[in-house]
């Protein structure tokens, strides 16, 4: 297998060092050791310093994790399976623990009233994600607005529940979350 690029080492320990402290903690002669890459680099790949960066971690995490939870999603029964769901990724995160989460959110946090470009990214990324949601809510025969409904419903818990959770130190708002989507869930097909 192929080394990464440098380009990819730096998007990946910029990524990785977000989800651990945020955006504002990292900096770029950290990206730059984490990466094991020249500080030179860094401008050469991303002229734009570190807002090019993190334009870019965006993107490369918004697809990660889509991809991540698509194949999670593709083996779950939406009338059924949300609690585990919920519980796997609080499994995950204890045993990360709870140093890592959600790097779009962390960033989305930091940068929503500050920084409208980042802002746009991260919104684009949510958007997509929560179009991949309301498709797999479809086959429950609900229409596009109820299945947007539920796909915000799924991601708004999901993510406040990893706050939650890591600022806690449990699972248990990941598992209460699981199970409150699920009774959302199992509601509205009750009344499709």
């Amino acid at each position: 297998m192929a080394e990464p690029s440098t380009r990819d080492r730096i998007l990946e320990a910029t990524a990785e060092l977000y989800r651990r402290q945020g955006m504002p903690a990292t900096g770029l002669k950290q990206i730059s050791a984490a990466a094991n890459a020249p500080f030179g680099s860094i401008y050469h790949h991303f002229p734009g310093g570190k807002e090019s960066i993190s334009v870019e971690v965006i993107r490369f995490e918004g697809i990660r994790y889509g991809e991540f939870v698509g194949a999670q999603l593709a083996d779950t029964d939406p009338l059924g399976g949300i609690p585990q769901l919920f519980e796997n990724a609080g499994a995950l995160l204890e045993s990360q623990d709870y140093a890592e989460a959600c790097s779009i959110e962390t960033i989305a946090l930091e940068v929503a009233s500050t920084n409208e470009r980042l802002r746009i990214e991260a919104a684009g990324v949510f958007e997509s994600w929560l179009a991949g949601l309301a498709a797999w809510f479809g086959p429950l025969g609900l229409d596009d607005d109820e299945c947007r409904r539920l796909a915000i419903v799924t991601l708004t818990a999901l993510e406040g529940a990893f706050v939650l959770s890591r600022t806690m130190r449990s699972t248990e708002p990941l598992v209460a979350a699981g199970h409150g989507v699920q009774a959302a869930v199992r509601a509205a097909a009750g009344r499709g």
